[in-house]
C-alpha cells in the first residue's frame, strides 16, 4: 500500500474527536478569556457556519493575547473547508505565537496528516513525519490530553517504522490512554486487533466501548465501521439502530449521528434512515466541528434527490451553500456517491 493511502485511513476527519482548550496545559487561575468575537467564532464553528466565523476572525489582530486562538480557530474552520494549506499556514502561526499549547500542536497534526493523506509518495513522506513530531509534542505538553494520545495511537499505529511507527507504540499509548479515557483505548486496542488480523479481540474491544456513559454512541459508531469493514452489513445495520436509539442531546450523540448516516451512505443500506439521521442532527443542538453541518446539507441533498425528492434537495444544499460558500463538495462526493 502507498503512503498516502495508509495516511488517508489514519486520520479521516469524520473519525477523529474534536474539542477546544482555551489555553492548553495552563493552570484554570491563568487562562484568559476569550474576546467576545472569538467565543462567537468559535460558536459558529460548532454551529457549521464557517463563513460566519471566518468573517469574524478575519477582523482580528495579528498579535497580542487572543492572536494565538485566533489563528488556532482560523485553522479549524479552513480544516472544515477541507483547505489544508489555509488550515496549516494558520495553525503554524498559532504554535509560533504558542508554543506551549498542546492543542495548537495536535491541530497542527491533523491538517498536516489530511495533506500527507492526499500527497505524492515523497511529499506525504515528509508530512507524514512532520504529524508524528507534533503528535508527540502535543503529548509531551499534556500528558493527559486524551485526544492527542488517540490521534498519535492511531499515527503509531498506521505507520510504518521508517516514519517512527509500529504496533508497540500504538500498545503504549493505549496503556497512557487508559488512564484519561477507557472508551478510546478500547478503541484503539481494537484498532490494532482489526490491523493484526485478530477479528474476534477487535470486536470484543469494540463493544467494549459501546457500554454506557457520554461516549455510548461513539461506541457504536467504531463497531458499526468494523462491521462494514468486515462486510457484515445486517450486524452493521444492527449497531447504526443503537446510534439512532442513544439520540443522546451531546455533541457525541450528534457526532455518531452523522458518522452512522455516513456509514449506510458509503455501504448504500437504508438510505432512508441515513437522510432521517441527518435530519435528526441538523434539527438537534448537539452540532460539533467534528461534523459540520453545511457537509451534512450536502449529504442531506444527495439523498432527497436519490430519494426521489428534488425540492427537498434543492432546500438542503441551498442552506450549505448559505453556511460555507467555499466548500468545494468534490471530494465528500467522491466519498459518499
Amino acid at each position: 500500500m502507498r503512503l498516502a493511502g495508509l495516511l488517508r485511513t489514519a486520520f479521516c476527519p469524520a473519525l477523529v474527536a474534536t474539542a477546544i482548550y482555551w489555553a492548553g496545559p495552563m493552570a484554570a487561575s491563568e487562562i484568559p478569556t476569550p474576546s467576545k468575537p472569538l467565543a462567537e467564532a468559535y460558536q459558529d464553528l460548532e454551529q457549521g457556519e464557517a463563513d460566519k466565523a471566518l468573517g469574524l476572525l478575519g477582523a482580528q489582530p495579528t498579535s497580542g493575547t487572543d492572536a494565538p486562538l485566533a489563528s488556532n480557530l482560523v485553522c479549524r474552520v479552513r480544516y472544515t473547508l477541507e483547505q489544508w494549506d489555509a488550515a496549516i499556514s494558520a495553525c503554524e502561526q498559532a504554535v509560533e505565537l504558542a508554543g506551549n499549547d498542546s492543542d495548537y500542536h495536535l491541530w497542527l497534526g491533523r491538517a498536516l496528516g489530511e495533506k500527507a493523506a492526499r500527497a505524492s509518495f515523497l511529499t506525504a513522506y515528509s508530512l507524514a513525519k512532520r504529524t508524528r513530531v507534533e503528535f508527540e509534542q502535543a503529548v509531551e505538553l499534556d500528558r493527559r490530553n486524551a485526544e492527542a494520545l488517540a490521534d498519535l495511537g492511531d499515527f503509531y499505529r498506521q505507520a510504518p517504522g521508517v516514519l517512527g511507527g509500529g504496533i508497540d507504540k500504538a500498545r503504549a499509548v493505549a496503556i497512557e490512554l487508559d488512564k484519561v479515557d477507557v472508551p478510546r483505548a478500547e478503541k484503539l486496542r481494537g484498532q490494532i486487533a482489526e490491523q493484526q488480523n485478530d477479528y474476534a479481540a477487535a470486536e470484543a474491544e469494540y463493544k467494549m466501548a459501546t457500554g454506557s456513559g457520554p461516549e455510548q454512541a461513539t461506541g457504536w459508531v467504531s463497531l458499526a465501521g468494523f462491521y462494514a469493514r468486515r462486510q457484515r452489513f445486517d450486524d452493521m445495520e444492527s449497531a447504526v439502530h443503537n446510534i439512532v436509539g442513544t439520540q443522546a442531546h451531546d455533541k457525541p450523540g450528534g457526532v455518531a449521528l452523522y458518522d452512522g448516516a455516513g456509514l449506510l451512505i458509503e455501504t448504500r443500506r437504508n438510505l432512508a434512515l441515513a437522510a432521517q439521521m441527518l435530519e435528526d442532527y441538523l434539527s438537534g443542538s448537539a452540532k460539533s466541528e467534528e461534523a459540520p453541518a453545511f457537509i451534512a446539507h450536502m449529504r442531506l441533498a444527495r439523498l432527497k434527490r436519490q430519494l426521489g425528492d428534488p425540492v427537498a434537495a434543492g432546500r438542503e444544499q441551498a442552506a450549505a451553500q448559505a453556511m460555507a460558500h467555499e466548500y468545494n463538495p468534490a471530494q465528500d462526493e467522491k466519498t459518499h456517491r
